[in-house]
């Protein structure tokens, strides 16, 4: 009787302890994370574009979450949680701004990252929840509120002396990445040509890759982007001499290989594997500062 009981109470606190247990942070894939189905489409997307092209320009970053509830936690301890896990803004600037709603709460707070503290203080930030974000929440005007706060938390970031982001290509836009291919394509099979004659195929193609690689990076400012396209240019350069050193030397034959050697589909198949919807924080960190509000 007495096992029975202590089974019995055992599992009354297993299951309060899972009612109890606290909201899970989402994996962060994209600036605006919307779990209610609060915002459509398009406004994702013009939200998303409008936080991307401010990066780009100022170099922080700002994301905005969206979810029903995070009790049992208050929105103060769930925010600092997601900004731990999320580390928005850049490693050292910590120029990271959140925009978290808990709809069902009817409670939202701006998480403010210590480099920003400055100039989107608790103060404004309490003033843009209360006078621009809350009036259209209260309304029903979900993706108003969000749009129109995030307006105004980039006009105050941008009163803000931050360093200069550095250049970097975006590995989201497939449009940026077409034209080094083809760049790389033509470098490592004309110019690189030049050298694998002088010094051989394997020598040349080595020397191609490299000069590739150091005018990418000089010029991108990317080494990650910069290797990888010396080795591309290495790659193509050796693989297009292989093939036509086994080719017949007949001009129709060599003509042949070459279609062969670029053709569209492995092109096509490499750049297409990016993923357009890509975005991490950037090492920021976060001490609790920003405001909280309801509506």
């Amino acid at each position: 009787m007495l096992s029975r009981i202590a089974l019995a109470v055992a599992l009354a606190l297993t299951f309060a302890f899972a009612a109890a247990a606290d909201v899970a942070v989402p994996q962060l894939t994209g600036r605006v994370i919307d779990q209610t189905g609060s915002l459509s489409g398009s406004d994702i997307a013009t939200l998303t574009q409008k936080l991307r092209d401010f990066e780009t320009r100022k170099g922080s970053q700002i994301a905005v979450l969206i979810v029903p509830t995070t009790q049992p936690e208050t929105i103060e301890q769930f925010s600092i949680r997601v900004a731990d896990a999320w580390k928005i803004g850049r490693k050292k600037v910590d120029d990271g701004a959140i925009l978290i709603v808990a709809k069902n709460d009817r409670h939202l707070r701006i998480e403010v990252g210590y480099g920003l503290e400055g100039a989107l203080t608790d103060v404004t930030s309490r003033r843009i929840i209360d006078e621009i974000i809350t009036p259209k929440f209260r309304t029903g005007d979900f993706g108003g509120g969000i749009s129109d706060g995030v307006d105004r938390m980039i006009r105050v970031i941008d009163g803000e002396p931050l360093p200069v982001p550095s250049p970097s290509v975006n590995f989201g836009n497939l449009d940026d990445l077409g034209p080094l291919f083809i760049v790389t394509l033509f470098a490592s099979i004309g110019v690189g040509g030049f050298f694998r004659a002088m010094l051989g195929r394997l020598a040349g193609s080595l020397v191609t890759g490299g000069i590739i690689a150091a005018l990418a990076w000089f010029i991108l400012g990317s080494f990650a982007l910069a290797m990888a396209l010396g080795v591309v240019g290495f790659i193509i350069g050796f693989i297009a001499d292989l093939f036509s050193a086994m080719a017949p030397s007949t001009r129709s034959s060599r003509g042949g290989s070459w279609s062969s050697g670029s053709a569209g589909g492995g092109w096509s198949s490499g750049s297409s594997s990016s993923d357009s919807g890509s975005f991490s924080g950037g090492g920021g960190s976060f001490g609790g500062g920003g405001a909280s509000g309801s509506w």
